[in-house]
């Protein structure tokens, strides 16, 4: 039964056992989802002067909400975005809005995670001190544009898994609100440890590379890469706990 056109009265699976286990399940997919998310809203929200890095990320994560709120009340047409809307006989392949969207997504995760390695590398992190308004503007717009990219895997998430729209929105809030009061110890964290910011880079290479593929119509599972990322970040984990013993006591 769908949710855009059951005919059921709201809240009515507010007594339904089984709906607010889907609702705890579905949140905290939202904040998985959610991470990659914080990830490059804290690393682009880093390039700004230290007094403007909350704003920016608490900017970010509202426009976050915003987008996949918008997403959420345009579920039927979302549903209907399937539909090959260029096609190439001579390769087999037939892409749709959705597959455009998730190639351009990762085009963008690729050059713009590319350029910041580029940056940590090369030492050019100098634009973070000028402190301009064109800076923030710039940083916002970019957060604005990741946003709707990583809005659109979580709105098909919740299109997936729940038929009620009301259990979509309250998950997608209740994920947005986790995030906005952590996202604080995730960008301190990362600034800290320049290590993991480069390996929060590589995540974000890996889910460029994952969203250009799924695009093409090859489908990478979500527990892969999990996988990949959860293994990766243990390791590095373990390479921090390594360095802190080492590390001379003050």
């Amino acid at each position: 039964q769908s949710c855009l056109g059951g005919g059921k009265a709201m809240f009515v699976w507010v007594g339904d056992p089984q709906a607010w286990i889907a609702l705890t399940t579905l949140t905290f997919l939202e904040i998985v989802l959610g991470i990659d998310n914080i990830i490059f809203i804290v690393i682009l929200a880093g390039r700004l002067p230290e007094k403007r890095r909350a704003y920016a990320r608490k900017l970010g994560l509202l426009l976050a909400l915003g987008t996949r709120l918008a997403l959420l009340a345009a579920l039927s047409v979302i549903v209907k975005m399937t539909n090959p809307v260029i096609t190439v006989e001579s390769i087999g392949v037939a892409l749709s809005v959705r597959d455009l969207i998730l190639i351009a997504g990762g085009v963008f995760l690729l050059a713009k995670s590319t350029k910041e390695i580029h940056h940590r590398l090369e030492g050019e992190d100098s634009e973070a001190g000028e402190g301009s308004e064109h800076s923030l503007i710039k940083v916002v717009a970019q957060i604005a544009v990741l946003d709707v990219v990583f809005s659109f895997d979580s709105v098909v998430t919740a299109v997936g898994m729940v038929d009620e729209i009301e259990i979509m929105v309250l998950a997608v809030i209740l994920s947005i609100v986790f995030m906005l009061i952590f996202s604080g110890f995730v960008s301190k964290f990362v600034d800290r440890h320049p290590t993991v910011k480069m390996l929060a880079l590589s995540f974000l290479l890996l889910i460029g590379l994952t969203l250009i593929a799924d695009g093409l119509g090859h489908h990478i599972p979500k527990g892969y890469i999990y996988f990949a990322m959860g293994f990766s970040a243990l390791v590095e984990s373990l390479n921090l706990r390594a360095r802190s013993v080492k590390a001379p006591k003050a």
